[in-house]
């Protein structure tokens, strides 16, 4: 199977800040692939250094069969990118945004028109070419920003999270648009989400990013089953560390992690567990506030990889990235 990306041991320092550390990947040709990992992990300044838009402190990289160090134009020309942060012309219809953006690839004016209509009728906007953008609802903006990503035919599409602050409704749309453009393009994607459910709807293969490193990587379903089994979540009355020191001396309990206040054991036959969980805690004298039981879940295997809900480490990830820009100007 060729392979679209290679990332090679990719590193980016800011500073004593080491944002993205020995990172290593390869993203295959017609794969959607994804990022996860809570914000401040190190997964947009990794798409950033793919898309060439800054240098590597060190490693390497070929996109699209041309390396990133020596081929900046070459993998320009062949990528679609996706930012994060709008970046469409407010004061031009949704037409004249895809125009403007194919003439600047110089594609010719018969086959712009004809790309322009066929993206406009993949995310079904061709009702709406002729509304200037700020007349846009966020939801409309991101699909015509995916059709104008998608205006130069790229073999690579760079989408970094593509649906942040979408209602779930039109989030659940943008999914469907990105992987009816993989199924029906044969577009190679590559994603950042902080969205456990996003990474699990749409990717063929995930990576776990925290603290700039890469924790983990394989298909959704392998990630979860190498957890072997059903997931019961405790919560504690009193510290859940006493808790799992009690149920790490049982061999059929397959993992355990502790996280807000409750405490995960990954055991075989859930149900049957439940009630020895509660007569073990109930001798040894801790209570137990509440009880559930479910399948594992990405965020049970990022829990697993990492100690910590992806949840719990948004706000703390940016403070770190605030708290050493601080630093630096001093």
């Amino acid at each position: 199977m060729e392979n679209a990306i290679s990332a090679n041991g990719i590193s980016k320092h800011f500073g004593q800040l080491k944002a993205v550390d020995n990172v290593s990947f390869n993203v295959h040709e017609g794969e959607i692939f994804g990022l996860l990992g809570p914000n401040g992990a190190g997964k947009t300044t990794t798409i950033k250094m793919l898309t060439t838009l800054i240098p590597m402190t060190s490693g390497s990289a070929v996109v699209a069969g041309y390396g990133v160090k020596k081929s900046q134009n070459d993998v320009r020309k062949r990528i679609g990118i996706i930012f994060q942060d709008p970046s469409l012309d407010d004061e031009l219809t949704g037409w004249e945004n895809l125009e403007f953006h194919a003439i600047l690839y110089k594609i010719g004016k018969q086959k712009r028109t004809d790309k322009i209509n066929e993206v406009l009728k993949l995310v079904e906007l061709e009702d709406k070419k002729d509304i200037l953008i700020k007349d846009y609802s966020g939801g409309m903006k991101r699909r015509l920003e995916i059709a104008r990503g998608l205006i130069h035919e790229p073999k690579v599409l760079f989408l970094d999270e593509p649906t942040v602050g979408l209602d779930p409704q039109t989030r659940r749309k943008i999914w469907d648009y990105i992987k009816k453009l993989n199924e029906t393009h044969g577009t190679t994607v590559i994603l950042t989400t902080h969205y456990i459910e996003e990474a699990d709807y749409l990717c063929n293969r995930v990576a776990f990013v925290d603290h700039g490193k890469l924790v983990a990587l394989d298909t959704p379903e392998n990630l979860k089953d190498k957890l072997g089994g059903d997931v019961v979540s405790v919560q504690v009355n009193g510290k859940t560390e006493d808790f799992k020191k009690l149920f790490k001396k049982h061999a059929w309990v397959k993992t355990i992690s502790g996280h807000d206040g409750s405490v995960d054991l990954t055991v075989k036959e859930g149900e049957k567990k439940i009630p020895e969980i509660v007569d073990i805690a109930r001798k040894a004298g801790i209570g137990i506030g509440g009880i559930s039981l479910h399948k594992p879940s990405l965020e049970d295997v990022f829990i697993y990889y990492t100690g910590k809900a992806i949840r719990e480490e948004e706000a703390q990830g940016w403070r770190g990235i605030i708290r050493a820009a601080r630093a630096k100007h001093r």
